[in-house]
């Protein structure tokens, strides 16, 4: 599958020290992709890096196989960025913004951001300033779905926003991936809006690429085993834990599972994308896989 996002030993280190370290990984096109980690996990600067408002330190960076520092006409053009403080001109009004909106980007779409704005009865008149805090993710929204992208950033976009107004920004971004096929990469904290849109996960901690995968995979691979109290070195087979809590009799193990079989008086239970999320944050040693070997981006 052709990748929206190529990374290859991509680090970036600021005066206080490396936010992202030799980092790997490929993100896939024609996906929702969640990207989760702790505050300072080099989130927020992966994504900078992918629209070239920042320059790596060291590797490299492509997006759908351009780099976004030495072609930024050829990327930008592709990508729809909505930063983390989402950036409007409180004094301007709705309209304002997206003509503005529509002279800055030669693919821009009026009827589409129009369309949207209006289904979701966002007043054009209305000056910014006066919109709910989920009116103007929503509008933030629109600015990039406007330029037509084919990868879309969202930093953050939930936060600060009430449950309503999650739950209506991420149905509107279902139903805009559905209907013109982006690719879409979405930083949050909020892992459980994630697991019901994300098919898709890759986390960061430390600076580097804990996890990367298939969210049904990682499912799949990922069990909670219950058993009577046990070292967790002790585990025979190729199971690898990545939490373990204990009681006087009794041991919990979430652990990625091997080839071999769990011993049969042992429970097995599925876990939530949250439970594995919140594993490896826990324990940042651990990861998946092996960082994957990238070709050349660009």
């Amino acid at each position: 599958m052709n990748g929206a996002l190529h990374a290859n030993g991509l680090s970036k280190r600021y005066r206080a020290g490396w936010a992202l370290r030799d980092c790997s990984l490929r993100v896939p096109s024609g996906r929702i992709s969640g990207l989760v980690g702790p505050n300072g996990a080099g989130k927020t600067t992966l994504l900078r890096l992918a629209v070239g408002l920042l320059k790596p330190t060291a590797g490299e960076i492509s997006v759908f196989g351009w780099s976004p520092t030495e072609q930024p006409n050829l990327v930008l053009a592709r990508v729809g960025f909505v930063p983390q403080d989402r950036p409007l001109y409180r004094a301007f009004t709705v309209d304002d913004i997206l003509q503005l909106g529509r002279h800055l980007n030669p693919r821009w779409d009026q009827a589409l951001a129009v369309a949207r704005l209006t289904r979701l009865a966002i007043p054009l008149n209305r000056k910014l300033a006066h919109l709910s805090g989920g009116q103007q993710a929503q509008v933030s929204l629109a600015l990039a779905l406007g330029k037509r992208p084919d990868l879309l950033l969202l930093d953050e976009p939930l936060s600060n926003l009430d449950p309503l107004a999650r739950r209506e920004f991420m149905s509107g971004l279902v139903e805009v991936v559905a209907a013109e096929g982006l690719s879409v990469i979405l930083s949050s904290h909020v892992v459980a809006e994630l697991e019901r849109v994300c098919d898709h996960l890759v986390i960061l901690n430390g600076g580097r690429v804990q996890v990367v995968g298939d969210i049904d995979e990682l499912l799949q691979l990922h069990k909670l085993l219950i058993a009577p109290r046990v070292d967790p070195k002790s585990i025979s087979g190729d199971a690898t834990v990545i939490r373990a809590t204990h009681t006087d009799r009794q041991s919990a193990m979430l652990v990625k599972v091997g080839s071999e079989p769990v011993r049969p008086d042992w429970e097995v239970h599925d876990v939530s994308l949250e439970d594995i999320v919140l594993a490896y944050l826990g324990n940042p040693a651990a990861a998946t896989l092996p960082a994957p070997a990238m070709e050349k981006a660009g």
